[in-house]
């Protein structure tokens, strides 16, 4: 493919990215988005694979087919309560991409034209292969880590060595001063070493900082871990001299920043304070709401749940993780739509860290075909729980605890949260009293509008399904 057209095929595709990043900006336009994504998406492939750069098509082949089966193949399998997980492993694949990507530019012929590089040229471009091997380290074994928090395999709950901001402090030190000597050596073999000594600092340097974030946090974890993506293929890009790749890359990096400084701000803490860890443990003294008992509890069965929703005039439905667990979102459909036709002024309330991922709520309840007018945000609905008669709390637990407002000494104080306990009635459909992701105990469960669901939220949803076609 002549170079023109490559590059004319490449700003469509780039266009195609710009148009898909709007389009999943709101729920009305996401599958619009998503096909842009695609079609953009595969014009890159196919002009990569065209252009002059590449020959060896048999060896592209037997790359790209086991990948495309074992991405299809993953998914098509996997729920959507384990799509953050499957989110984060795929950004570690693009941290490790940049890294090989990274190691292969430098043992390569640095060449321009068939013109050796020299000078400032061969300067810049050992300085693109360090930051890029730099970030793509950090974000793989970042990545890594935080899937496994996400999947249950490794404890949710922060690992806070003595002095580990000062840790980090040392690796990044280590780092720059690693690379300024790698980027001026002229020994292959040499800069390699350093490369890889490079490699392992900001590798466990990912570790560690993943590491020490809390569960409450991941949502935003996932989010910044997409940044680094972006900003790994960003420099894959210019160690490869391809556009596109800079163009995405910086897309998919600015974007990610941009949503985790909303899901911080959402939160009422700053990116810093989440990158650095920490939150939810004892550095933020203990609970005085947590502290004893805080009085009985009062629990209601699915029946007297779906008479009271029925008789109510209106209802907010607050989803959260124990509801993509349960895969009760197409029950909750159906309990939303015969509410609907019995005159109930029915909404849904979304919290922007709810679940584990960026959205996640709000792609369930659209998986479930709720409509998109009914579902609003925090800041949206919280003046209107006052005037409602009920609220249904489904498996959220940290979202709607009180002691984010009213507790100085909770660790989640300061951060916003959907004001249920300001409604009639709240029913809360849990498994159990115990702690949501962050550790935290909630007040709210013995507050005297609480009635308590308890049970599976799947179960509990059918059963008052059954009630209100009854």
């Amino acid at each position: 493919m002549p170079p023109t057209l490559a590059t004319i095929v490449y700003l469509i595709a780039a266009v195609l990215f710009i148009l898909s990043l709007g389009g999943l900006s709101r729920q009305e336009t996401a599958r619009r988005g998503t096909w842009c994504g695609i079609i953009g998406m595969l014009l890159a492939l196919a002009t990569s694979i065209a252009s002059d750069d590449v020959n060896l098509y048999t060896t592209a082949a037997l790359a790209m087919a086991p990948a495309a089966i074992i991405g299809a193949f993953l998914a098509a399998r996997v729920q959507m309560t384990g799509m953050p997980q499957l989110v984060a492993l795929l950004h570690s694949f693009v941290g490790a991409a940049a890294v090989l990507v990274g190691f292969a530019s430098y043992l390569e012929p640095h060449t321009i034209d068939g013109i050796a590089l020299a000078g400032a040229d061969l300067l810049v471009h050992h300085i693109e292969v360090y930051v890029g091997v730099g970030v793509g380290s950090i974000t793989f074994t970042g990545s890594v880590i935080a899937c496994l928090k996400l999947h249950g395999t490794m404890s949710g709950r922060p690992l806070l060595l003595p002095g580990r901001h000062f840790l980090n402090l040392i690796a990044l030190l280590a780092t720059i001063v690693i690379g300024v000597i790698c980027v001026q050596t002229g020994d292959t073999q040499h800069g390699i070493v350093l490369l890889c000594i490079a490699t392992v600092i900001t590798g466990l340097l990912g570790v560690h900082m993943v590491m020490a974030i809390g569960g409450a946090d991941m949502p935003v974890v996932v989010s910044m871990l997409n940044s680094y993506s972006g900003w790994a293929a960003a420099a894959a890009g210019f160690m490869l001299g391809n556009d596109l790749l800079i163009i995405t890359g910086a897309l998919v990096g600015s974007s990610g920043a941009i949503l985790s400084m909303i899901m911080c701000r959402g939160m009422n803490r700053s990116l810093a304070n989440v990158i650095f860890g920490g939150f939810g443990t004892a550095d933020s003294g203990p609970s005085t709401a947590a502290a004893g008992e805080q009085g009985e509890v009062q629990s209601i069965d699915a029946d007297s749940a779906a008479a009271m929703m029925q008789h109510a005039s209106s209802v907010v439905i607050v989803p959260g993780y124990g509801m993509a667990v349960a895969q009760a979102q197409h029950a909750l459909a159906e309990v939303t739509r015969l509410l609907r036709e019995g005159g109930v002024h029915v909404r849904f309330a979304i919290h922007p860290v709810a679940g584990r991922l960026p959205g996640h709520m709000n792609v369930l309840l659209a998986e479930a075909d709720i409509p998109y007018d009914i579902v609003l945000e925090m800041d949206e609905i919280n003046d209107d729980l006052p005037d409602t008669d009920v609220v249904l709390v489904i498996g959220a637990n940290d979202i709607v605890n009180p002691s984010a407002e009213n507790d100085p000494a909770s660790p989640i104080a300061g951060m916003p949260v959907l004001q249920v306990w300001n409604s009639g009635t709240v029913i809360v459909m849990k498994r159990s009293m115990g702690t949501g992701y962050a550790g935290v105990g909630n007040p709210l469960f013995f507050n005297d509008n609480t009635r308590m669901l308890f049970g599976d939220a799947r179960d509990n949803t059918d059963a008052m399904l059954a009630a209100l076609r009854g």
